[in-house]
């Protein structure tokens, strides 16, 4: 256990020291707001954008993009005109005509190298996840696509992890009655009696055996994710060909507040499934009523409304992009707590 909490430290060290998503500031210090589109722009983007006007305001506010790849590869191309000589000569020796075609040049595609070195955080898991979701969204030319394929090959990726974690938390809901139990045991003797404490330390420690549950255990897992998910968020973050592309009749830089305000009513629905999956997500019903009486299940549950309420307020304010990640991570974990409530039936 001593080992499994060390390398979740080391974890969370190479997270705080080797970087995450800046955001472009203005002389005043403050963030810069596209006002079209209600995104705050990244000042570490990993790629150059193609849309004039965001292009403008990185340079209108010092921004050398010059050094940057270009990540967009399938859906933006290069007009070249190619000059072709005619074959066939005039008979009468007149001028000879030049004919023009147009040939479509690629873009230079973003690779995982691309970019200077930023740090074992962005090596590992920043560049390699937005050139996973970019190869995505050129494979299926979208890369709303790109970017839901990836959330959903993350959640298959940390299934092992997620299967653990959910396994402990439903073995704990088990053993709470008898938890509750030892607790009114002990409920009226003296807590600062150490040789009482050792018993029920004790008596605790034979029901956990009992049932194979380990407290930590099932936090651990959920932890180690961790990084992984702040590193797809970094990554849709900071590749700006994601948030140039329109996905079901949304513009996926465009946040729900700006939207709505537009009349396009889509966004209302993109909150409402924040809202639905995040909900599904975060409750734990067991079904078992002495335990839905329970103070620590009302505590549970204030906390769970409150996340929720939380994250509904965000996602307004929020790109879709990052909302429709939310949502196919949210409705992966309900598919994956079926999944395994019912392999444990």
């Amino acid at each position: 256990m001593k080992k499994k909490a060390k390398y979740f430290l080391l974890l969370l060290l190479l997270i705080v020291t080797t970087g995450c998503t800046t955001y472009l500031k203005g002389n005043d210090g403050k963030p810069i707001v596209n006002k079209e589109t209600g995104q705050t722009l990244t000042e570490n983007i990993l790629c150059r954008p193609t849309e004039e006007k965001t292009i403008e305001l990185y340079k209108k506010n010092g921004y050398d993009l010059s050094k940057l790849p270009y990540c967009v590869c399938k859906n933006k191309k290069v007009e070249e005109k190619v000059k072709v000589e005619t074959k066939e000569q005039d008979k009468d020796n007149k001028e000879q005509e030049d004919v023009y075609e147009t040939k479509l040049v690629d873009c230079e595609e973003y690779t995982i190298t691309s970019g200077k070195y930023e740090g074992l955080w962005t090596a590992i898991f920043v560049k390699p996840l937005a050139w996973v979701i970019l190869f995505f969204g050129k494979l299926t030319t979208s890369f709303g696509l790109g970017l839901i394929i990836t959330s959903i090959l993350i959640r298959l990726i940390s299934y092992p992890l997620t299967k653990k974690s959910t396994v402990q938390q439903e073995n704990m809901q088990k053993i709470q009655p008898e938890m509750q139990r030892i607790e009114k045991k002990y409920a009226n003797k003296d807590q600062k009696d150490r040789e009482v404490m050792m018993q029920k330390s004790q008596e605790m420690m034979m029901l956990y055996k009992k049932y194979n549950v380990s407290p930590m255990a099932g936090c651990l897992p959920a932890l180690i994710q961790i990084p992984l998910f702040i590193g797809f968020l970094d990554a849709i973050n900071r590749v700006p060909a994601i948030f140039e592309e329109s996905f079901l009749s949304m513009h996926l830089g465009t946040t729900p507040k700006i939207g709505i305000a537009a009349g396009n009513w889509v966004y209302i629905v993109l909150t409402v499934l924040v809202a639905i999956t995040t909900y599904f997500a975060f409750s734990k019903t067991t079904g078992n009523k002495a335990l839905a009486e329970n103070d620590m299940a009302k505590q549970t549950k204030m906390m769970t409304n409150g996340i929720v309420i939380m994250i509904i307020v965000m996602s307004i304010f929020m790109s879709s992009a990052l909302n429709i990640y939310w949502i196919v991570s949210n409705t992966c974990i309900i598919l994956q707590n079926i999944i395994v409530k019912r392999s444990m039936k």
